[in-house]
């Protein structure tokens, strides 16, 4: 029943400025609206609903994140927009920061403004 809907992500932002523009400029994401409950960005597939929080801690995890087909590519034009990816000591690509798993797949791990783990990956 629920995989017959639209997933649409949650994330907290003690400033609707800051976080629109990180999600609009540097992720591409496009404004949707902005009410008393939230800023709302189209990912183009799915939602994300930034909600203003006082006080908000981030957590220490991933709260949203993208598969993506080639991570390489993605990481580079996301450095072109001026994002900066968490440089973890575990992290093998020590140029891109991506790192591969065990397995194969790989994770690049970054944050928004407001210090939430946003991360991209890429699955064998």
């Amino acid at each position: 029943m629920l995989d017959l809907g639209q997933m649409v992500g949650f994330v907290a932002t003690e400033d609707y400025d800051k976080a629109r523009a990180f999600y609009e400029n540097k992720l591409g994401f496009q404004f949707v609206s902005l009410d008393q409950y939230a800023l709302v960005m189209s990912t183009g597939k799915n939602t994300i609903r930034i909600s203003k929080v006082k006080g908000h801690t981030p957590a220490q995890y991933t709260v949203l994140g993208w598969e993506v087909e080639n991570i390489d590519s993605v990481v580079l034009a996301l450095m072109e927009r001026g994002l900066t990816f968490a440089d973890y000591p575990f992290i093998q690509d020590r140029e891109l920061l991506i790192w591969t798993t065990p397995s194969g797949d790989k994770v690049a791990w970054f944050n928004d403004p407001d210090g939430n783990v946003l991360s991209i990956s890429q699955h064998k």
